[in-house]
């Protein structure tokens, strides 16, 4: 089953994590983009939730923070005001408390200083495709989706290499916390209670904290002041500094987001490969399709489904009236398969442009952080690897994450003959 011929029946559970187990239910989607574009769902796990599921109406509401809040999570989960304190990171707050502490991290990972991980990132790549390529036939979201993501990430806030495996390890118990290929604490299946103050209702919340910790005070004891970590330590302008819960959620979500959503990106990217043989040789003949081609990759992952906001105020769309105080999904996946907005959306076209996917947010106050580096890691890694690789082909089904909120493809047994 690939995403390139959905199986759903058009009315598929949108809060049902199995449902994005079998991949995103697109002809649901294309079916509320037609019909209902602001459509409500009725939910047993909590309160229903409106779904936005067309390009314009999520960029329109994507920029009116003041009517649709991050300040009470941003996935469908209820949470406490009490839970919803202990796990929020800058995501989960608005402007311009969210400013706050994006100014902090912004120079990190500002289009300038990333370009100088290229080389880094070029020799890393390559080190991975000569040890996934050895081979004919592997899994490639293990052995080069996940691998580039998890090695950078170590450079970036710096932990020694043989922590990595099992940083992400923990990282994806925290995001994929409704997958038990990932995690034992599976969100809709058990009674998590216990971790309901840990970032993402995780215990591996409480392991990578401590890991922060030691971390820290290692750094500390060499007078180690270089990366993003040290930089969100300091004080602002006005002397505030960051607490040690907002440490804590902040290095979470920095493990967790800054490895799946690449790691799944490329995954996706290579699924595209194994279907659209013509990619390897556009891709070959490289030149100007570098400039488009890492942000179709995105668009097709699209790896973060959905946002939620809540409503701050009564809001009219298309005829349907939001309550204040009503749940909101911004359904970027939808969105990134809008006809109306792209030619042929389920097909890859490397040289699309204009291109205004919404896979990093765009449009509102709380734009990908990471986004020069996804677009950077993709491109270096689909360079090296075109350079390599005669053909792609499917080895066996690939499987989907079992998550309505990060979209990945778990496995992806492949095929490759080297040039």
């Amino acid at each position: 089953m690939t995403v390139w011929q959905p199986m759903d029946d058009g009315h598929a559970d949108l809060a049902s994590h199995d449902t994005f187990a079998k991949g995103p239910p697109h002809n649901t989607f294309a079916r509320l983009r037609r019909e209902d574009p602001v459509h409500w769902s009725e939910w047993s796990g909590g309160r229903g939730f409106w779904s936005i599921t067309r390009h314009a109406d999520i960029l329109e509401l994507n920029r009116q923070f003041d009517a649709f809040s991050s300040a009470q999570g941003i996935r469908m989960e209820d949470q406490t005001r009490e839970e919803y304190l202990a796990r929020r990171t800058f995501q989960e707050t608005d402007p311009p408390e969210h400013m706050k502490t994006r100014i902090k991290v912004a120079k990190a990972f500002s289009k300038p200083v990333i370009a100088g991980f290229e080389g880094q990132i070029r020799d890393l790549t390559q080190e991975i495709l000569d040890r996934a390529l050895a081979q004919d036939e592997f899994d490639a979201t293990r052995e080069i989706a996940r691998q580039l993501p998890m090695r950078l990430l170590g450079r970036i806030i710096g932990v020694p290499d043989a922590d990595l495996p099992w940083l992400v390890e923990k990282g994806d118990a925290l995001i994929a916390n409704t997958d038990p290929d990932f995690t034992d604490h599976v969100l809709d299946r058990m009674d998590t209670d216990e971790f309901r103050l840990m970032p993402f209702n995780s215990p591996a919340g409480a392991e990578l904290w401590e890991y922060a910790q030691a971390l820290m005070a290692e750094k500390n004891r060499k007078g180690d002041t270089d990366g993003v970590l040290h930089m969100i330590l300091q004080p602002d302008r006005d002397g505030n500094v960051i607490s040690e819960l907002e440490f804590r959620n902040f290095f979470c979500l920095l493990v967790a987001a800054g490895n799946d959503t690449t790691r799944y990106s490329i995954a996706a990217g290579i699924q595209a490969l194994a279907h659209q043989p013509e990619l390897l040789g556009q891709m070959r003949a490289g030149g100007d399709i570098w400039e488009t081609a890492p942000d179709e990759i995105i668009r097709w992952a699209t790896p973060a489904l959905y946002f939620r906001r809540t409503a701050t105020r009564d809001y009219e769309l298309h005829g349907k009236t939001i309550r204040a105080g009503d749940k909101v999904l911004f359904w970027w996946v939808s969105g990134n398969r809008d006809e109306r907005v792209f030619d042929d959306p389920f097909r890859v076209d490397l040289a699309r442009a204009p291109n205004p996917h919404l896979s990093f947010g765009k449009g509102g106050p709380h734009l990908c952080l990471g986004m020069h580096l996804a677009r950077l890691e993709v491109k270096v890694l689909f360079e090296e690897l075109a350079r390599r690789v005669r053909s792609v082909t499917p080895a066996g089904p690939h499987e989907f994450l079992r998550s309505n909120f990060v979209g990945g493809i778990k496995r992806l047994p492949v095929r490759v003959e080297t040039l």
